[in-house]
């Protein structure tokens, strides 16, 4: 019997498709409403899968526009009352349901701060649309599973097609309408070879870099909301400086490389921990010891990192029922998550 998650993992073609063809006006005064601001530095709204999406953004974000973004954590008003300075920003809000009380609280304060409040939800109307100048539904359609696998996916795509409209990158612009085509390829590859390696394997790393670093993050979360295994998200990099010490024989490390200016250094190091006999696997075809996953090229560094998120999810679907679990309802979690 297929679950709802994977059938909401093969949606994603389509609820992407949906979400630039119903709401393109939203995202154009958006991207108008940044382009009159001019905003010094952004600042994002959001916890778990949603602040995996906010990473991918401020990386693409400060790669396009050299304008620095910081998370900022909800609790500075809902808990602490902090007034922020942030009349010179523009700020990010991300959450599917949109009324998760410190998020909306987050919001509500950098509207009233005078920074321009973009919010991506698949709820329209709600609190956090409410609290924010520029509410844009990414029309993910209802997602029953849990785990977030299609929301995730459209909130990163509106933010992309937000920020191809702000910066009037056609190349950044071209890429976000082709995503459609990309992600029906990508939601088709098969990651068994992965499967096929992990064993009883109870701990394992995810990196990446830049936006990949994002999905790497995505990704542990995943492996801990539907298989119940402990995954831990690095840089590739900063696995380096500590984390390493773990990596023994048959350790699981997954690189997570995107077609970019980093896609060498993940190889290099991901190689690097399969020549010392970590289980190492990687998405390139530059890698010498550590075993390939099938990925799809998209022709733009930025969205070539947010395809690698739909074979996983495929990937770890399946994985969590070869354990006897079920995806669709990870034990003790829900759906809204609704914090103070």
């Amino acid at each position: 019997m297929q679950t709802n998650m994977r059938r909401e993992i093969d949606e994603i073609p389509e609820a992407t498709a949906r979400l630039l063809d119903r709401s393109g006006d939203a995202i154009r005064k958006a991207g108008a409403a940044l382009r009159e601001k001019n905003p010094a530095f952004l600042v994002t709204i959001a916890r778990g899968s949603s602040d995996h999406a906010a990473l991918f953004l401020k990386y693409a974000i400060e790669l396009s526009t050299g304008r620095p973004v910081a998370s900022l954590g909800p609790s500075l008003a809902s808990i602490y009352g902090a007034k922020m300075e942030l009349a010179g920003a523009a700020s990010i809000a991300i959450s599917q349901s949109g009324k998760s009380p410190d998020i909306v609280a987050m919001a509500e304060a950098a509207t009233k701060a005078g920074a321009v409040t973009i919010a991506l939800t698949n709820t329209l109307p709600s609190p956090i649309s409410e609290a924010s100048t520029h509410p844009l539904d990414i029309q993910a359609g209802p997602e029953l599973a849990v785990a977030a696998t299609k929301s995730y996916v459209n909130s990163i795509v509106a933010g992309l097609a937000v920020l191809a409209e702000w910066t009037g990158d056609e190349a950044l612009g071209a890429a976000v309408k082709a995503l459609p085509g990309h992600f029906e390829k990508a939601v088709k590859l098969d990651w068994q070879l992965l499967a096929d390696n992990l064993g009883e394997a109870e701990s394992l790393y995810m990196l990446g870099r830049g936006p990949a670093l994002a999905i790497a993050s995505e990704a542990a979360l995943k492996f801990k909301e539907t298989s119940g295994m402990h995954a831990e998200a690095y840089s590739a990099a900063e696995v380096l400086h500590g984390p390493v010490a773990l990596v023994e024989r048959r350790f699981p490390v997954i690189g997570l490389a995107a077609r970019d200016a980093a896609e060498n250094s993940v190889v290099d190091i991901v190689d690097g921990l399969g020549a010392k006999g970590a289980l190492a696997f990687a998405t390139s075809s530059k890698l010498k010891t550590a075993k390939a996953l099938p990925f799809v090229e998209t022709g733009h560094p930025i969205t070539d990192a947010l395809t690698l998120i739909l074979p996983f999810y495929g990937f770890v679907e399946s994985w969590s029922r070869s354990r006897g679990l079920n995806p669709d309802a990870p034990v003790a979690l829900k759906k809204v998550t609704e914090t103070r």
